[in-house]
């Protein structure tokens, strides 16, 4: 795995330079429902998208980190309305910061996301304390997001709020559902998972993604400026491009704002035929990782912030083709530098994702 990430960020690295150098040749009175109304053009239609990530789809991976997640998507106006909706209080955090002011004239765009996603050692046959290497964990989650699109000025602000509880039986119980029905190994650890029984915890993020370049031969080229509070604490930059037959928006399609399981991008909502590559490449600064150091409660495994590394380069690659009919499929691979300073958990991360949605014009 460790000589595998290297080539892949090498890989990203190619596909941007090569890009690059082408390429360059806050709640009012009105309601929530009533501002989105106003906010979004007429006869915009909606879309869904299931997304799996698993460690073992990717060349010479193990079942270890990052090892699995799963999350439902919906994306908008009717997102704003669905069970465990956080548009509410989004909309309360997003007018203290005036988000809404930084554009003169924006497209709004909502989603909601349910989800859930788990970490494991390497070594997951066993049912002991292991002290040197990364702890279990996993997240149950809700997130809702909000964007607001500057079409004059191509830049695009991103807020999403999320609520989870880490620490619960339920992520654990679903690998090991799936690693019987394969016949693979059965994780036994997972009564050491972070905050085991369970834990509330939140976190809220907002990014500024801008146009770089884009031309008539299907090439388009942005950087992302993002930070996040909560669960996971960082700031980053990030440089990301797509090539190919492209019908869609640039804003309705951001990988760099993934997190994990957490995918907290646009899926489109116009049925077109395109199909592209895409990479991009981000830099993290990177405060606080409760999947690696806990929350308030006491953990089995957890690890203080000296012993963690708080810069971590991420990279990413995939492939997308969309139909007429409105459905597509992607397949990305994803990595990142290694998150612990020492001992067995000192590696590097990667994990493949496979996405299919549905787009309603």
């Amino acid at each position: 795995m460790k000589q595998f990430l290297p080539t892949l960020q090498m890989l990203v690295g190619v596909v941007l330079l090569l890009s690059a150098g082408t390429a360059f040749a806050g709640i009012t009175d009105e309601t929530l429902t009533e501002r989105i109304k106003k906010s979004t053009p007429a006869g915009s239609g909606s879309s869904w998208a299931l997304a799996f990530d698993n460690d073992t789809w990717v060349p010479g991976s193990r079942d270890q980190d990052y090892t699995y997640g799963i999350n439902f998507t919906l994306a908008g106006n009717q997102a704003v309305n669905q069970w465990a909706s956080l548009h509410k209080p989004l909309g309360w955090i997003d007018n203290l910061i005036d988000l809404d002011g930084r554009v003169d004239q924006g497209i709004e765009a909502r989603k909601i996301e349910y989800g859930l996603f788990g970490f494991t050692p390497e070594d997951i046959s066993q049912t002991a304390v292991q002290l040197d290497d990364r702890p279990y964990a996993g997240l149950v989650y809700v997130s809702s997001s909000h964007e607001i699109y500057d079409s004059l000025h191509e830049v695009s602000w991103q807020s999403t709020l999320t609520l989870g509880i880490i620490g619960l039986s339920l992520v654990g119980d679903l690998q090991e559902s799936i690693h019987s029905a394969t016949d693979s190994n059965k994780p036994m650890g997972w009564d050491n998972q972070i905050s085991n029984g369970g834990e509330p915890t939140a976190r809220y993020s907002i990014s500024r993604q801008s146009l770089l370049s884009k031309n008539g031969s299907g090439l388009e080229v942005k950087s992302t400026l993002q930070g996040s509070v909560g669960y996971i604490t960082e700031a980053s930059w990030s440089l990301s491009t797509r090539a190919g037959k492209i019908r869609t928006p640039w804003v309705s399609f951001n990988p760099e704002l993934t997190s994990y399981g957490e995918k907290s991008n646009s899926i489109g909502s116009v049925k077109v035929s395109e199909q592209y590559v895409w990479a991009g490449i981000s830099f993290k600064l990177r405060a606080y990782n409760v999947f690696l150091q806990g929350q308030f409660k006491d953990s089995a495994v957890s690890y203080s912030s000296d012993e963690v590394n708080h810069a971590i380069v991420e990279a990413w690659v995939g492939y997308t083709i969309g139909l007429s009919d409105g459905y597509s499929f992607t397949y990305s691979i994803r990595g990142h530098s290694s998150e612990l300073k020492q001992g067995n958990g000192d590696r590097n991360v990667i994990w493949g994702g496979v996405l299919l949605a549905k787009r309603f014009g």
